[in-house]
């Protein structure tokens, strides 16, 4: 290659759309793509790359169909991405929790731009406190920007550095793989339906529709925490209801008794309040006067 093929290859490759995934993956080739998984799972610059529609253009690109959709001498090693695009992602990812766990917050305190913005940084800690460090470092995986801050964010909040690498592995497996496998898979299918020559029109909906899929997992788990919070709501509920039960029939078994009681004291005879000495009906006296007799009413003294 002469001075002048050298020039054009670095002028053809300045010239990348990075927010296209089919010229990122016909240009930059499986290096390309791991250098930007890496780019956008551990640097903050990086999460404006397209990460789910490249993952599955890229099954695409491995599949016997590559070269009619993306051209002659366009082909990617299926291997190459199953093991190197989840590596690309773990180490990424890896990179953003130690720098969140060196520098802290003062790693997001920069201006307000088009670029970085600080609800992004909020959005990936709510996520982090609202699932949990090991869910929300997998769900992250499939929410773009969220996947690129949320691991600083671990990092800044304390998450272990085992325990995030647990979970970052298991999620970007996941999110990697599961996402190639798809393209790979459905990629004779896309053949059949568009032409090779029109697909270009439609990449964009398919795009979207990679995105609606990836981000399934979390409308999933949304739902499923719905449901739960709606359940524990009902059991709240009919715990409310039994109780109130209770102390409705508590109440129905003290007024019960004061019915008895009150109903037992008018049928108790009179007792007598009167004092010694006193006489009683008949002509007798109180014989409890010590000393003294009474009459007991027939004309005999006792």
């Amino acid at each position: 290659m002469d001075n002048a093929d050298n020039a054009r290859f670095i002028v053809d490759t300045l010239a990348i759309n990075p927010l296209d995934p089919k010229e990122l993956i016909t240009a930059a080739g499986l290096f390309g793509i791991w250098g930007i998984l890496f780019a956008e799972t551990g640097l903050l610059v990086g999460f404006f790359f397209p990460g789910d529609s490249l993952l599955f253009l890229a099954g695409v690109a491995a599949s016997s169909v590559a070269e009619q959709i993306f051209g002659d001498g366009v082909s990617l090693s299926l291997p190459g991405l199953l093991i190197g695009a989840p590596i690309a992602a773990i180490v990424g990812a890896q990179l953003g929790h130690w720098l969140g766990a060196k520098y802290g917050r003062r790693m997001f305190e920069r201006p307000e731009s088009r670029l970085f913005k600080t609800e992004y940084v909020d959005k990936a800690e709510f996520y982090f406190k609202k699932y949990g460090p090991a869910k929300a470092v997998v769900l992250a995986r499939f929410i773009p920007i969220v996947r690129t801050f949320l691991n600083p964010v671990a990092g800044m909040l304390g998450m272990p550095a085992r325990q995030f690498f647990v979970w970052n592995v298991v999620g970007a497996i996941l999110w990697t793989d599961g996402i190639i496998l798809a393209g790979y898979l459905l990629a004779a299918q896309i053949i059949k339906v568009i032409k090779p020559e029109d697909i270009d029109h439609y990449l964009l909906p398919v795009i979207v529709l990679i995105v609606l899929i990836s981000v399934l997992p979390v409308f999933l788990e949304f739902f499923r925490e719905r449901r739960a919070k709606a359940k524990e709501a009902a059991a709240h509920a009919r715990t409310a209801e039994a109780e109130a039960r209770i102390v409705e029939a508590e109440a129905n078994i003290v007024e019960a008794v004061e019915h008895v009681v009150e109903a037992a004291t008018q049928q108790m005879p009179a007792v007598s309040d009167q004092r010694p000495g006193q006489v009683y009906g008949g002509g007798r006296t109180n014989p409890q006067q010590p000393g003294q007799g009474y009459d007991d009413g027939q004309g005999y003294r006792r």
